[in-house]
Order: C-alpha cells, then sequence, then structure tokens
C-alpha cells in the first residue's frame, strides 16, 4: 500500500507588515474591534510587484529545504490559489519554471478557503496510484490585490503568504498507526456560492473585481463543517478526537476555531492558531500553520494531526494524517 508522506514543510510571508493601527488611519475600524471580532492584530501584505507566483517559490524551496530534497527529485505541483498571476496559464507553471523542474505535471487548482486540502487530496491520491512519486503542494494568495480596501468588514480580515509541504509516496502496511497522509475528505455545497465571493471575473465583467462577504453565514457553516469533516476523517480511519494531538485549521477567526474546537471536544491548546500574526491568507492559512508547527518543535514523530478548512463555493473538507 503506497501512502504519501510528508518530509517538510516551508513558509514564505512577504516583509510588509500592516497592523490593525496601521489600517485605523484609513478606514472606520481599531485595534480593538478587529481584536476581539477576530482575533487578529497584523498581516502580510505583498509589494508591487511581488506576485502570487514569487510567494509560492519562496515557500516551496523553503519545505524542500526542510525534507532535504533536490528539486529534480519533484515530479508533481499543485498549487492552491485564488489569486493566480494571469487567467492562464496556471501559475504553478511559471513556479515550475522557477524553480528549475524538468519533468513531472504543474497546475492549480481553486476551491479557495479549502484550496490547500483541494490539492493535498489530488496530490495524495495521484502519489498512492503512482502516477506521481514527489510532490509539491502549495498554497499561495495576494488577497490583498481583490480587496475593496474602504470596506471595512472585510479588508480588515484578510493577508498574503504561502506555505508549502513536500509529499513522497512510501510504503505502508496498511495501519493507522503508518506514517502519511491516512485520507483526505473533500465536500462543496453551490447553494452557498453568493456568500462569499469576488464580484468579478473574466466571463463577466472582464475585471478581477473585489471580495464580498456574508459574514454571519459563513461563521455558522465554517464551525459547523469544519467539525464536520474532521469527524468524517476520524471515523473512517475507526479513530476518535481523543486520538488527535494537533488540529491545524483553516485561520480565518479565533472564534470559529474555538467554536470548531468545543463541538471536537478539544483543548484549545490542541488548535495551532497563526491567525493573530498573518490573518486569513486563503489557501496559504493551512500550510502556514503547518510549517510553523514544524518549525518550532510542537510536531512530532507519530502524532495524528488533522487539517480542516471552509471556503468559498461552499466548500470545505479535511486531511487526516500521522506525522
Amino acid at each position: 500500500m503506497r501512502r504519501s508522506i510528508v518530509l517538510g514543510s516551508g513558509a514564505y510571508l512577504p516583509e510588509k507588515v500592516v497592523s490593525n493601527d496601521d489600517l485605523s488611519r484609513t478606514i472606520d475600524t481599531s485595534d480593538e474591534w478587529i481584536r476581539q471580532r477576530t482575533g487578529i492584530r497584523q498581516r502580510h501584505i505583498a509589494a508591487e510587484g511581488e506576485y502570487t507566483s514569487h510567494l509560492a517559490v519562496n515557500a516551496a524551496r523553503a519545505a524542500l529545504g526542510s525534507a532535504g530534497c533536490a528539486v529534480d527529485e519533484v515530479d508533481l505541483i499543485v498549487l492552491a490559489t485564488a489569486t493566480p498571476d494571469n487567467t492562464f496559464p496556471a501559475t504553478a507553471a511559471r513556479v515550475q519554471a522557477a524553480l528549475g523542474m524538468k519533468r513531472g505535471a504543474a497546475f492549480d487548482v481553486q476551491a479557495v478557503c479549502s484550496g490547500f486540502i483541494y490539492a493535498m487530496s489530488v496530490a495524495d491520491n495521484m502519489l498512492r496510484l503512482g502516477q506521481a512519486t514527489t510532490a509539491l503542494v502549495i498554497g499561495a494568495e495576494t488577497f490583498s490585490r481583490i480587496l475593496d480596501w474602504q470596506d471595512r468588514s472585510t479588508c480588515v480580515l484578510f493577508g498574503d503568504g504561502a506555505g508549502a509541504v513536500v509529499l513522497r509516496a512510501g510504503g505502508g502496511g496498511g495501519t493507522s498507526a503508518d506514517r502519511g497522509i491516512l485520507s483526505t475528505h473533500l465536500f462543496s455545497d453551490g447553494n452557498g456560492y453568493e456568500m462569499l465571493y469576488v464580484d468579478g471575473g473574466p466571463s463577466t465583467t472582464g475585471t478581477a473585481g473585489h471580495l464580498r462577504m456574508h459574514g454571519r453565514e459563513v461563521f455558522r457553516h465554517a464551525v459547523t463543517r469544519m467539525a464536520e469533516a474532521v469527524e468524517i476523517s476520524l471515523r473512517s480511519n475507526g479513530l476518535s478526537a481523543k486520538d488527535l494531538d494537533w488540529v491545524v485549521p483553516h485561520q480565518a477567526n479565533i472564534r470559529i476555531m474555538d467554536s470548531m474546537a468545543k463541538k471536537l471536544g478539544l483543548k484549545p491548546e490542541q488548535i495551532v492558531v497563526t491567525v493573530d500574526l498573518q490573518a486569513n491568507t486563503s489557501a496559504a492559512t493551512i500550510p502556514l500553520a503547518l510549517a510553523a508547527a514544524d518549525a518550532d518543535g510542537r510536531l512530532k514523530p507519530g502524532q495524528l494531526i488533522s487539517l480542516t478548512a471552509m471556503g468559498g463555493g461552499f466548500t470545505w473538507g479535511s486531511a487526516l494524517l500521522r506525522w
């Protein structure tokens, strides 16, 4: 039995940091208002001329270094992003070229904030089937480019960044004790399309548009769907929440994560949190948080980790893995 093993992780955040106080100078908001409602203190913003591909390349290089893996070993790149450099080609193709990868395949996946889970599922299935051996799975976003900076209900929530993991197909004995991705689970409900969307696109307006959100509905669905996705993954592997060591959720709002933890019966300290320093970086939040927990030594071999997210579409999902 082939299983996708996480060899290493990496992260990249743009140099520019924008605090809540910085935002309060240009829109009607305050540090207290933002912190109480979201837990966010600051966010990173890409510089002029710094694209999603640049963030993705830096995160990919960091992940390759963490994994001790040369780029010529990689034969698959799956890049999750809702903010590509161009409408086409895929941003992953630009990353492939920048890394000097000469073989295999590179393509984008778009599921907004659930994008990294979707990308990991695609890569995992390809590795299990023998269609690739070593994959770079990347979440990268420049959401600052699609924000309405006069809309205080949305612009305070998001930031830019990229995270990546290196997956390699390895042997497994078929038991839950084996290292690697145990299972992935993907869901969507198109009836939520207009709850979280961008009001533009090549086919509709010919412009990129701006992000629009019905916050209360998104909050309610996120808590329920993310917890459900974790529970489904555990049941599918004959496990329960008591077996979990860590949950690395999509970093949208600290209150969503707290509510999800309560639904699952988990301790707050079992939830990896980076939203305070990075805000919501959409498809990049999970790999950024995973890389942070990996870098500071929280993640230990053999630990059971759940990744879960919900995003526009609505889309949601989970991945369960043994570190």
